[in-house]
């Protein structure tokens, strides 16, 4: 394994219209970890991806039993990385940039399929799902493997006239027929819903290896005030990279594929026909027990019953091996996708409420997805006093499952768990500032203490209860800023060069961990 030489590269639209572009990107940046050396999809993809969990993406360019293929994984593991490619300065500003493309999306368009490099290839005799598309064990507790790096592609009618994009595992256990799970309540469990009783079945397709824009979006789920049904999820991809999205007509149902994709499963969806995950839970005709797929709590998944996705044609490009994402799940590549779309919707959100004092949002790797998030306010005056405990109980309402909210000041560093638990150890009133608006709403399923819950009945949606989710304020009272003045030391009058060498400063910041790298960041 080795890492490519860098070299300097701004990146372009051609770097971002498709992941092919992307990685030749990485390349020439420096910033890609390749190999030659052959890969099995069973455990060692996610055993070498944990290795290198936060560090730079990964190219496996032989992968065992499928020679067709590249795979790739750890994309979005390093969000610097994902900023220089979209061109933000910081976190601060990804947020913020981020909320004005899916406000203001650039809408999709349509290409023939003679210019669309998804369908170079279009297979329609041996659709064998295992043979074509790679699938994979994330963890030796799971007795079958997963794909789930596929993005669901809905546009028209099905979605009230807009585009969604998202993640939806699958097992393809019967050749061409896959199960298909989506999360109780999100876009894909919606569409499912409305249409559960149809004659029909509903067609849609399964994009691989999709542009970096599309890859990111598709990562928002419960964020449906921001991003509702019938909002067009593509178009805020093509404002992401700052031009259209390309879309192509599927070549066996009625459905569209992202263009500049990799390889595509078209078919049709059928809510009623339901069958087990895996043949395990299926001999024990048990549903929420048996492992499968870990969950982004952090947490082994449970195989369930699920709709079945009948694939009709396969489509892949042919002028090069097409390239699969291996989205490993509860790694930060999985964290980072799920996370920044929902930061920018939650930055959305408390905006529309009340302009101006909402400065920041963040949730760490270690709040789960779609576990919590700490906001960071700005009171400007008294009477913006308790807008903060507005915005906490609108997240918690808005955002399905979301277990913690945590509010803080301009003066704390978001980005640093040591400063927001000293934040929460010193600021905190136990008595006025932990928040419960919502007991009894509607939570996750996978989350195992919702689950625990159902008592002895399945572990399944229908019998779990949600506990209800906290909020804290660990703002200042406004008004008492200097009764809670932290110390600034005077950081930026140093030059550490006048008493230590250049190496003898990298060394000795070298040993700095935890809360002082901070606080010497800052000064306080």
């Amino acid at each position: 394994m080795a890492v490519s030489i860098k070299h300097e590269l701004e990146a372009t639209s051609e770097h971002m219209r498709s992941l092919r572009g992307m990685i030749e990107w990485l390349r020439a940046s420096g910033r890609l970890l390749e190999t030659d050396a052959v890969v099995d999809p069973d455990l060692e993809i996610t055993g070498v991806q944990k290795h290198f969990d936060g560090s730079y993406p990964i190219l496996f360019k032989n992968v065992k039993g499928y020679p067709h293929l590249e795979c790739v994984t750890n994309l979005y593991a390093k969000m610097d990385i994902i900023e220089d490619l979209f061109g933000w300065k910081d976190p601060q500003e990804r947020t913020r940039r981020l909320a004005h493309a899916i406000t203001h999306p650039i809408p999709p368009v349509e290409v023939p399929a003679s210019e669309a490099p998804c369908q170079e290839t279009v297979i329609t005799d041996d659709l064998n799902v295992n043979k074509w598309v790679m699938a994979i064990r994330h963890t030796a507790l799971e007795s079958e493997k997963t794909i789930g790096s596929g993005n669901s592609v809905v546009v028209g009618e099905y979605f009230h006239g807009g585009s969604h994009i998202g993640y939806n595992r699958m097992n393809a256990r019967w050749g061409n027929v896959c199960t298909f799970q989506s999360a109780p309540g999100a876009h894909m469990w919606q569409i499912i819903t409305e249409h559960y009783k149809d004659d029909k079945p509903i067609p849609l397709t399964m994009c691989f290896g999709l542009p970096p824009a599309a890859t990111l979006i598709a990562g928002g789920g419960f964020d449906y005030v921001v991003l509702p049904r019938g909002g067009d999820e593509l178009g805020a991809a093509g404002a992401v990279q700052g031009f259209p999205i390309r879309l192509v007509k599927a070549r066996t149902v009625d459905a569209w594929a992202v263009a500049d994709c990799d390889l595509v499963l078209e078919g049709q969806l059928y809510p009623r026909d339901k069958r087990y995950e895996t043949r395990e839970a299926e001999e024990a005709d048990t549903q929420g027990k048996y492992p499968f797929h870990p969950e982004w709590a952090g947490y082994m998944g449970k195989a369930y019953k699920a709709p079945t996705f009948h694939v009709t044609g396969i489509t892949m490009r042919k002028s090069a091996k097409p390239l699969i994402y291996a989205l490993g799940v509860h790694m930060l590549d999985c964290n980072n996708i799920d996370t920044t779309v929902r930061e920018a919707a939650i930055y959305e959100l408390c905006e529309r409420l009340q302009p101006g004092i909402i400065q920041d949002v963040n949730i760490p790797f270690c709040m789960t997805d779609w576990g919590g998030c700490i906001i960071q306010v700005k009171k400007r005056n008294k009477i913006e006093e308790g807008w903060q405990r507005n915005f906490l109980a609108a997240i918690l309402a808005c955002n399905q499952g979301m277990r913690l909210a945590i509010a803080v000041d301009t003066d704390v560093d978001i980005y640093s768990m040591d400063d927001i638990m000293w934040c929460l150890t010193t600021r905190v009133n136990p008595h006025t500032d932990i928040l419960n608006p919502i007991p009894g709403g509607i939570g996750q399923t996978f989350q195992p203490q919702e689950r625990l819950t159902a008592g002895d009945k399945e572990w399944t949606a229908s019998n779990t209860r949600f506990e209800g989710g906290m909020g804290i304020d660990a703002t200042l009272p406004y008004g008492y800023e200097k009764d809670f003045q932290r110390p600034v030391y005077p950081i930026e009058r140093i030059d550490l060069s006048k008493w230590f060498s250049a190496k003898d400063i990298e060394r000795a910041k070298s040993q700095m961990r935890g809360w002082v790298e901070s606080l010497a960041r800052t000064g306080r």
